[in-house]
């Protein structure tokens, strides 16, 4: 008997086989070949296998006619789900989006293998999911990128709903990111931007020319070092004050992290393939991890060992975040967090800080080079709140309402990334008059709410006045109506806010008060191509700049 064309007839008829007919033909088909060979052994454990995944799909899907329909979205194949589109169209962000426009939705589902993938558009649905129902969203889907970034879920925000999760998020919330946290932090923010206007300086005596990406995504990682380790540099720096090979090579590593940590790998939906790196991911996770790692970890290391083998413990002080999370103790007074779990959070918190801040200011001063009047007033509003006598600080920032306009604007009309962080749907239940079966992957899209033409008017245009209206005393870089995400709300959102909003705006408004800024010679407009591949700038910003202060404002080397 030809057991392959047997196994074939069986599958072409599944999806209208009920369990006990399927039963009923394993025993005969056994008994016809009792010298199974390897490869007859396959093709019926993937038969189960496929039964197995087509019977969970027939109970969602008659949970879903029992509930609700579900939100409009692509027929999808039997097992397999879209996933045959998605892998056709990438990057799938742009598929999903294009998608929703196609049908005219502000919410949709696609199907990949068994997990519904719902993504949102529309301010008032995302705010019934990250508001409303924020208890049902707040776990995150287990991921291989998650998993490895976050050392096996040991940290707050990649980690699934549960008490790992809850314990985390206190010591963030109560240790790390608090007011008084960021007040005593406040010097080594201070640091980093007068090395911002050193590098850049420096730059001047040179070519003049500064790639504006290089710069802030450098300025970033330098703060969130410092705030860290109490470091700049792991190696030796250059003597600009500039990064050198180790920072470049650790800041690449944070961007491939978080360019591939929910980038729809094969095996997040299918994960008996995970292994086999049929898209690729692994290899880049996998180096970007072991990147990151090879610097951290050295560091927690000997600084754990400082701590607890100190016989002066109770006098010691801490100096940054690492200290306290390896200071850190619970009732007892022994150390609340392991090893595993400090190196874990120090990635995250890395990962956390270093894109939003550098993505927002090459978008403005691109969009700028495009519109000098925009330049010129932010401008003015720098010489008018501080004068050209000192350079802006921390303290200003209350009084600097047009740039936090333009990077406002830049949060809504270029985020940094297509969709928020993930959240899953930990029980059955309805948004918008749609069914979302638990377990549902839910995606609210940066690039839609900011882009939504029924919310902007003309939404791809660059217009900071647009959040400028009548009465704005001190205009904040949050978007609590969710017509837009700067940092994100509800209980799995950003806790880091402040942070995010001094490290935004401080490299904003120090580059445009400490220089004048013109196109490269020869460049008549400037590009503002999207990436094929993300929402970055297609070309990394370079710009010429001339000192614009008197000289002694500028740190020496």
């Amino acid at each position: 008997m030809d057991t392959s064309a047997t196994s074939a007839a069986i599958l072409s008829n599944t999806t209208s086989l009920n369990a006990t007919a399927v039963i009923g033909i394993i025993p005969s088909f056994l008994a016809a070949s009792p010298q199974l060979s390897v490869f007859n052994a396959f093709l019926l454990s993937t038969f189960m296998l496929l039964f197995a995944v087509i019977k969970s799909q027939q109970s969602s899907l008659q949970g879903s006619k029992q509930l609700g329909r579900l939100p409009p979205g692509p027929m999808a194949w039997p097992v397999l789900g879209n996933l045959p589109e998605m892998l056709c169209n990438k990057p799938v962000f742009r598929w999903i989006h294009r998608l929703m426009e196609e049908m005219g939705t502000e919410i949709a589902c696609v199907r990949l293998g068994s997990t519904h993938v719902v993504s949102v558009t529309c301010p008032k649905i995302a705010a019934e999911i990250l508001k409303k129902q924020d208890a049902v969203f707040a776990s995150r889907p287990e991921s291989m990128a998650a998993r490895t970034f976050s050392g096996g879920y040991k940290s707050a925000v990649l980690v699934p709903h549960g008490d790992q999760w809850k314990k985390m998020r206190r010591v963030l919330t109560s240790e790390i990111i608090c007011p008084a946290r960021h007040k005593w932090l406040h010097e080594k923010r201070v640091e980093e931007a007068d090395n911002l206007i050193r590098y850049v300086f420096a730059q001047c005596g040179a070519s003049r020319d500064v790639n504006i990406r290089n710069a802030a995504r450098h300025y970033s990682g330098n703060v969130i070092r410092n705030l860290m380790f109490s470091k700049r540099y792991f190696g030796k720096g250059m003597p600009d004050g500039g990064p050198g090979i180790e920072e470049e090579e650790h800041v690449e590593a944070l961007f491939n992290a978080l360019g591939y940590l929910y980038a729809f790998c094969v095996s997040d939906y299918f994960p008996c393939l995970e292994g086999l790196d049929l898209d690729g991911h692994e290899r880049i996770v996998k180096e970007a991890s072991e990147t990151m790692n090879k610097y951290h970890d050295p560091i927690v290391h000997q600084r754990i060992r400082e701590w607890r083998n100190s016989s002066d413990i109770a006098n010691k002080e801490p100096q940054d975040l690492l200290d306290i999370l390896i200071s850190v103790n619970d009732s007892n007074g022994q150390p609340l967090l392991t090893t595993e779990e400090i190196k874990a959070q120090t990635t995250e918190i890395m990962m956390a800080a270093i894109d939003n801040p550098s993505n927002v200011v090459e978008w403005t001063m691109a969009e700028m080079m495009n519109q000098p009047e925009l330049l010129k007033r932010a401008v003015e509003e720098l010489d008018r709140v501080i004068g050209k006598d000192r350079l802006v600080q921390e303290s200003d920032i209350p009084h600097l309402n047009y740039i936090k306009a333009c990077a406002r604007e830049a949060f809504r009309l270029h985020p940094i990334a297509p969709f928020n962080v993930p959240h899953v749907a930990m029980s059955d239940t309805n948004v918008a008059g749609y069914f979302i079966p638990k377990g549902s992957h839910v995606l609210v899209s940066r690039l839609g709410l900011g882009r939504n033409p029924k919310v902007w008017d003309e939404p791809h245009r660059f217009n900071p006045e647009r959040h400028l209206g009548d009465g704005v005393t001190n205009l904040v870089l949050t978007e609590p109506d969710l017509r837009f995400i700067s940092f994100s709300t509800g209980r799995r959102g950003c806790i880091a806010a402040s942070l995010g909003t001094a490290m935004t705006v401080m490299l904003l408004a120090r580059l445009l008060q400490g220089f004048s800024w013109e196109k490269v010679p020869g460049s008549l407009e400037i590009d503002l191509s999207e990436s094929e591949h993300d929402l970055f700038l297609a070309r990394p910003l370079t710009v010429r700049a001339e000192p614009r202060l008197p000289l002694h404002l500028y740190p020496s080397f």
